[in-house]
């Protein structure tokens, strides 16, 4: 499938299919992310501070800092899917660049590349405190289209 046949649905049917994938993740309903924008190829997730997401010293614990840009990163490549199909992450790669902190964090996962069946993205992780902007977090990610298996249907686990 081309890019250009990738393109065809609609805007406002893609961003609800992304959405209704992304409230059935129960892990980030758990941490309390949510959707700040979806578009083709870019996504950018929320968290907000609370004490149960630091580690010791009181930063963003590196998983929920990996979480996020992880989701980002996948459901910025699921945009530019097929609807009849679903997203997996084959690996991803995190640098932990400086403390998590802040009001907030911000992921944002931008496609690098969108093949037929691997997508490569770009992860980055944004402390958000008053208006500054810091990043703490930068990654790569490979995702896998799941062509024929909607996302919305779909069990992994054998029957």
């Amino acid at each position: 499938m081309t890019e250009k046949a990738r393109s065809c649905e609609e805007p406002a049917a893609m961003q609800r299919r992304v959405r209704a994938s992304f409230e059935r993740q129960g892990l980030m309903r758990h941490l309390g992310v949510v959707i700040r924008a979806i578009e083709p190829g870019e996504v950018r997730l929320r968290l907000p501070f609370r004490e149960e997401l630091t580690q010791q010293h009181g930063f963003f614990h590196a998983g929920s800092t990996s979480a996020i840009a992880d989701s980002a990163g996948g459901y910025a490549g699921f945009t530019l899917f097929p609807p009849d199909s679903s997203v997996l992450t084959v690996e991803f790669k995190i640098n932990l660049v400086a403390p998590a902190r802040g009001e907030y964090l911000e992921a944002v996962g931008k496609v690098l590349r969108s093949g037929k069946t691997l997508t490569i993205c770009q992860l980055e992780v944004f402390g958000i405190e008053g208006g500054d902007r810091k990043l703490v977090a930068i990654g790569q990610q490979t995702l896998i289209c799941m062509h024929g298996k909607p996302d919305a249907g779909f069990n992994p686990l054998p029957v």
